[in-house]
């Protein structure tokens, strides 16, 4: 069976590019009728909150991504002490304790030499008195997984056939000085744990991945099934890393983006398949394909989720948001009329309060130095309200007898000077919900 896991930090708030590995992880869990875990990675006790873990749930809540269970990382600190022990046990940990300034020098030394800048495995050298003068002046070292010196090889879900010579990449710290674990090491013991069967994340974590599957086999894990989806860029190419910030999932949400408009594009975005709007998950789960995705850059434009929500919204049935409108102040009796005028013209439902006020209150009129005469001809031919479905068909008559105006000429004048727009319902439809026309003075 398939089981799959999202695993955020909880020092944040999930952004769109958090959002595209959950997603796929979840509709390939969905798809095969697998499982969909929740791991949260809060072994950093200063950084992870338990606000942001229940912000991280509370936002895959609402696109509904429902998983199958919780798990932290805290929780399991036991186990990776014992999955330290077993790597020491068979000479695959090794304790190093340079500092970052000597590492430093190292690299730019072997740069320098052409070298690639990986660790030179100086601290294998080290005899046990040798180490015991080191932590007596230094404190306690990093540890390193020893890795082996051979290319390491997979099939790529997304990317094809990949080999890493493990001798270009250094030896993973697995824990900080301070006893911390780190991700690389934490991570694999949960997949191999948890019986984890495929793991899609972003590309930026292939050399992660190298380095990964050697840790699983060197405690007799099963390595997964490995997929890297792409980057994604601004509209223009351009790094999104520091925009992220703006693009988190209760912003987009703020500011009025529907789920499956978003759900909708990140399960196509950087396929060689359309985005299509659906309407539910389920359709997404079953049109999901990895292998329609490709390892350039994706560009991602938050304005294109604005289209997919206005769709997402004129779909609605008045029952869906006949409480939102009520508390408008929308009369009841004019509640359904008000949305279905509404629905083809506004993009986010926050839109339509500013619907409300025109009703309510009327709309500075706009009117052109051409159609100034036209106008006053005609304010005084439109009775007070309450109006009706006949009323936009009576007026207008009585304006083209009384001004010779017809077509556009007629219509768009008389248009701007009640509802301040020049495009917008049609007029037939909207006058029974105007209670005030301010052109008429």
């Amino acid at each position: 069976m398939t089981t799959t896991r999202f695993a955020p930090s909880p020092t944040g708030y999930i952004h769109v590019g958090n959002l595209r590995t959950a997603l796929f992880n979840y509709l390939i869990a969905r798809k095969s009728g697998g499982t969909f875990i929740l791991r949260l990675d809060d072994t950093d006790p200063e950084r992870s909150k338990q606000e942001y873990a229940d912000a991280i749930m509370e936002d895959l809540e609402w696109l509904g991504l429902t998983w199958d269970r919780v798990e932290k990382q805290s929780d399991r600190l036991d186990r990776y002490h014992a999955a330290a022990d077993e790597l020491r046990d068979k000479g695959r940990f090794y304790e190093a304790f340079e500092t970052p300034t000597e590492l430093d020098l190292k690299r730019k030394k072997q740069l320098n030499m052409g070298k690639p800048p990986v660790y030179d495995r100086s601290a294998l050298a080290l005899s046990e008195d040798e180490k015991t003068a080191l932590r007596a002046e230094r404190g306690d070292g990093v540890w390193r997984f020893k890795l082996d010196h051979e290319r390491i090889e997979w099939t790529d879900g997304i990317l094809g056939d990949i080999s890493i010579d493990a001798a270009s990449v250094s030896d993973p710290v697995l824990i900080r000085a301070d006893g911390q674990f780190l991700y690389t090491l934490a991570s694999v013991c949960d997949d191999v744990d948890f019986g984890i069967t495929d793991v899609v994340r972003g590309s930026d974590h292939v050399t992660n991945t190298a380095t990964q599957i050697q840790i699983i086999q060197a405690l007799n894990g099963t390595v997964p099934a490995f997929a890297h989806h792409s980057l994604l860029t601004g509209p223009q190419g351009e790094a999104l890393s520091k925009r992220l910030g703006t693009l988190s999932l209760r912003d987009l949400r703020a500011q009025g983006v529907e789920p499956m408009a978003l759900l909708s594009l990140m399960a196509r975005l950087g396929s060689s398949q359309p985005v299509e709007l659906r309407a539910s998950l389920d359709e997404i789960v079953e049109g999901f394909d990895l292998n329609s995705f490709g390892a350039a850059p994706t560009k991602f434009d938050v304005n294109d989720l604005f289209p997919l929500t206005a769709h997402v919204n004129a779909a609605r049935a008045y029952a869906d948001v006949a409480e939102r409108i009520r508390a408008l102040g929308v009369p009841e009796d004019q509640a359904e009329r008000f949305w279905t005028v509404a629905r083809e013209n506004i993009t986010t439902l926050d839109d339509l309060e500013g619907w409300w006020v025109l009703c309510r209150d009327g709309a500075e009129p706009l009117i052109a130095e051409e159609d100034a005469e036209m106008i006053a001809t005609a304010m005084p031919l439109l009775p007070e309200p309450p109006y009706d479905d006949a009323t936009w068909k009576t007026w207008t008559d009585a304006v083209k007898e009384a001004t010779g105006r017809k077509g556009k000429g007629l219509f768009m004048p008389l248009r701007k000077a009640v509802t301040g727009m020049e495009r917008g319902p049609d007029m037939s439809n909207l006058m029974p919900l105007l209670q005030k026309v301010r052109a008429k003075g």
